[in-house]
């Protein structure tokens, strides 16, 4: 059943795209938790044909399917929200081509919730949603995320996380205290340490799993969405954590060196072309050696929140000893 949108909202819609009338076609998907719903809504009168809205409305009752229901969990939430609503407004316009993202319309809020409207990616050439990616279209992710990485190298992270990405120790005590792995939990704070003491640091896009790459018809290019969790990070972050989206222990351990070769040659091409005053060999000598590093940090998170979870595999086990034997 679709929801609906009160007049406001609507208003906002028509005068961002010029369109006469508007109709909420689909339910693209129900947002984490029921907060909300993003919707394709078919326009009337206006140069495009459709618009996706990010629809974010607060629950009465909170729920997760996980059981992480408190109420630091719901303000991470809403903060999410606010931080993905100040980088459409102010930092997306640095996205090009090379790190393709929906184009940003305009937004709305009231006091219960708030409205983003986007460009529509399907209709911009971005339709295919894959589950499963060969070597080619996950490199075409690893470039989008070396471009993203270059263009954002060095920024400052105003109105947006501190510290990227949705797992992030200083935002999951709970998760850290259910932790059962003693040796992970004690090594944990070191851990982040390291990542948020790196000397390059960029914008992560905190949530870089396949899910949240739309590929052309081809799937050879690609565009990102969903930036809830985008703040200042080290590069690897993205990598290690879109990488363990796709792959299961063995594909791992086998396309390791291929893909991050294949991330490492385009950030160096990239940041030659964007930033001529850095040493790209030096960050890519930083990086590398981050690699299992940021591994091991989503692997602490995801051992305290969801112990049995299919990610949790001899790969990750041995990347996060080998950094806790370096510690």
């Amino acid at each position: 059943m679709l929801p609906s949108l009160d007049t406001q909202f609507e208003s906002a819609i028509l005068e961002a795209t010029g369109a006469s009338s508007l109709e909420l076609q689909s339910v693209i998907q129900e947002l984490w938790s029921g907060y909300g719903h993003i919707i394709r809504v078919t326009l009337v009168g206006s140069e495009r044909s459709s618009v996706v809205i990010k629809h974010v409305s607060m629950p009465v009752e909170k729920k997760h399917p996980r059981g992480w229901t408190s109420d630091l969990s719901h303000q991470r939430k809403v903060f999410s929200y606010q931080v993905e609503t100040e980088w459409y407004r102010q930092w997306s316009c640095r996205c090009d081509q090379a790190c393709r993202i929906p184009d940003f319309l305009s937004y709305c809020h009231n006091d219960d919730a708030v409205l983003l409207v986007l460009e529509d990616l399907d209709g911009a050439g971005y339709p295919i949603r894959l589950n499963q990616v060969n070597s080619k279209q996950m490199i075409s992710c690893l470039k989008w995320l070396a471009e993203f990485h270059a263009t954002f190298m060095g920024a400052e992270s105003k109105g947006l996380w501190d510290t990227g990405t949705y797992w992030h120790l200083a935002t999951r005590p709970e998760e850290l205290e259910a932790l059962e792995d003693e040796a992970l939990k004690s090594a944990a704070i070191a851990i982040d340490q390291k990542l948020s003491q790196a000397r390059y640091q960029t914008l992560v896009h905190g949530d870089a799993k396949l899910a949240n790459f739309c590929f052309s018809n081809d799937t050879t290019q690609v565009a990102a969405l969903d930036f809830q969790y985008v703040g200042r990070g080290c590069g690897m972050k993205d990598v290690a954590y879109f990488i363990g989206s796709c792959l299961d222990e063995k594909a791992c351990e086998r396309k390791e060196t291929e893909l991050l070769d294949s991330y490492f040659g385009f950030l160096k091409v990239a940041l030659e072309q964007r930033h001529t005053d850095i040493a790209a060999e030096a960050v890519i000598d930083e990086w590398r050696e981050l690699f299992p590093i940021a591994w091991s940090d989503f692997h602490r998170f995801l051992k305290g929140w969801c112990p049995g979870h299919w990610k949790i595999h001899s790969y990750s086990e041995r990347l996060a000893r080998q950094v806790l034997d370096t510690l």
